[in-house]
């Protein structure tokens, strides 16, 4: 028995579990590596993201040419135990079926678990590397996999299934993005995540949902009286303006106040001149995403516009503040009818006007309150009841229970609710 080529046989046997490791570890690293993280590497110009890349773009070859280079690896290894076996042994059944059983026990802790295990766990650090053996074994294994890879794609044909052979590109979900984002919480500040949260689900919100309503739209009628004109001019609390003839629906246009001081010089009112200085109104419908509607504002280089249902009639106006406010939160001094007061009491209840929107409510009082279909508190306490009720009519809605304090004109004016969710809902 020569003692060196026994020697030389254990050598080559514990290669083989390398490699073969080896192969079953960069097999799920190039699964498990990070799409996102490997494209941003890509553009950086790392020269090892570039070629996984490239190899993760011709997946099937890929898997191919490792699985089998792992096949042939694992074979070999449990022949060369034989011949070893053989050796020291003889022609031994029990020492052949203990050989077998501990290559096998081998194989399975050292060539399959522990290196997937490890490449699972780190596979930016395993990948990368292992691009640069694994793109000459490619090319090397390239005859013998196309065809084993032609036989498979011919099968998956026959039995109507899809592949996907480029993985180096997916394409990511709204679903994904807001989970990448809430799982960035260690990385990013908490304002800074819930801006990113806003922006994400911007394409979700319609104009509708944080327009302005009609009846709270501060704007002047054309025909009205000269000097009432004038004073509404000088009192109001916005930049912008919408101009009516008669009823607020019939909008003629929009007034900028930089050009009322022109207007105001003199000791009436020029009608004719203010005509003469609105702007054209910009007509928006209610269904409008708010993401695109502010590539529209920026592209029109304008900060409000009107937003009107299928058949042409005002709802109400939405500016540029609005949509922003949507992402970084209120930062813009509102006029008084539009900043939806709330009076908090002693009991942890809150006084709220009814025409406050459902949205601020959530948003600055921390409530859950449903958005599908009202957009105010007015509108949902309607909703809920089918009803026009009287003061002092009490229900719960999400939870909430809720008491009309004042209503006016059909409409609830003041409503308190109890913010504290109680621990067993209806």
């Amino acid at each position: 028995m020569n003692e060196f080529s026994l020697l030389t046989l254990f050598g080559l046997l514990v290669l083989m579990l390398i490699f073969s490791g080896f192969f079953s570890g960069s097999e799920t690293s190039m699964m498990a590596i990070n799409r996102h993280r490997l494209n941003h590497l890509v553009r950086k110009g790392n020269k090892s993201a570039k070629l996984t890349a490239e190899l993760l773009g011709k997946v099937d070859k890929l898997l191919g040419s490792i699985l089998l280079g792992n096949t042939l690896l694992n074979v070999a290894a449990a022949t060369l135990t034989e011949i070893i076996i053989l050796r020291l042994f003889g022609h031994n059944e029990l020492a052949m079926l203990i050989g077998t059983l501990v290559i096998a026990f081998v194989l399975l802790v050292f060539s399959e678990i522990m290196p997937k295990i490890v490449a699972a766990s780190h596979p930016e650090r395993i990948a990368l590397p292992s691009s640069y053996l694994l793109s000459p074994l490619v090319k090397l294994f390239h005859p013998v996999v196309s065809v084993a890879t032609a036989i498979v794609r011919g099968l998956l044909w026959l039995l109507r299934i899809k592949i996907q052979t480029d993985q180096s590109k997916q394409k990511m979900t709204i679903e994904e993005l807001r989970g990448l984002v809430l799982d960035a919480e260690h990385f990013l500040p908490r304002k800074h995540q819930k801006m990113l949260l806003n922006l994400v689900d911007l394409e979700r919100i319609t104009v509708n949902d944080v327009m302005i309503p009609r009846n709270l739209i501060e704007a002047l009628n054309i025909n009205a009286g000269a000097n009432e004109l004038r004073q509404q001019i000088i009192t109001c609390h916005h930049t912008l303006l919408p101009v009516y003839a008669d009823i607020q629906s019939n909008i003629i246009g929009i007034l900028h106040i930089k050009r009322a001081p022109a207007l105001l010089q003199e000791p009436t009112l020029d009608l004719a001149q203010l005509r003469d200085a609105l702007n054209e109104p910009y007509f928006i419908p209610s269904d409008t995403p708010l993401l695109k509607q502010l590539q529209q504002f920026q592209e029109r280089h304008t900060r409000l516009g009107l937003v009107v249902d299928e058949y042409g009639e005002l709802l109400g106006l939405v500016t540029l503040e609005n949509i922003l406010e949507e992402i970084v939160g209120e930062f813009t001094t509102q006029s008084p009818s539009h900043t939806g007061k709330f009076l908090r009491h002693e009991d942890g209840s809150l006084l709220l006007e009814g025409g406050s929107s459902l949205r601020e409510l959530n948003r600055k009082l921390g409530l859950n309150l449903p958005l599908d279909n009202a957009k105010t508190l007015n509108g949902l306490i309607l909703e809920h009841l089918e009803d026009i009720p009287e003061a002092g009519t009490s229900l719960k809605i999400a939870g909430y229970p809720i008491e009309i304090i004042q209503m006016q004109d059909r409409t609830v004016k003041v409503a308190r609710i109890f913010p504290a969710q109680p621990k067993n809902q209806p």
